[in-house]
């Protein structure tokens, strides 16, 4: 396969989801330690269309900054790592 075929299979496994799973959670293992020194952690639920479900944990769930932090800092990580990322959304 060339340059071109090669990036194009990856993409297309990427889009059905097979790869992105990988991906999401490689992204999560960056953003975790800065959790974890809040007493916090964040899991993976499912990917969907481009949605990734998460649930927070730890002292995530009752911190009055859990919608920034899953905007402004797990949403924001992961679309810029992963363009298929539409958006996050936290599930219980």
């Amino acid at each position: 396969m060339g340059k071109d075929s090669d990036l194009l299979f990856i993409y297309i496994k990427t889009q059905r989801g097979h790869d992105m799973k990988d991906e999401v959670e490689e992204v999560l293992e960056s953003i975790r330690p800065m959790l974890m020194n809040d007493g916090g952690n964040v899991e993976l639920v499912d990917i969907e269309d481009g949605v990734v479900k998460v649930r927070l944990v730890g002292s995530c769930v009752s911190c009055s900054s859990s919608t920034m932090t899953l905007k402004m800092g797990i949403e924001k990580a992961l679309k810029k790592a992963i363009p298929m990322v539409r958006c996050v959304e936290s599930v219980e």
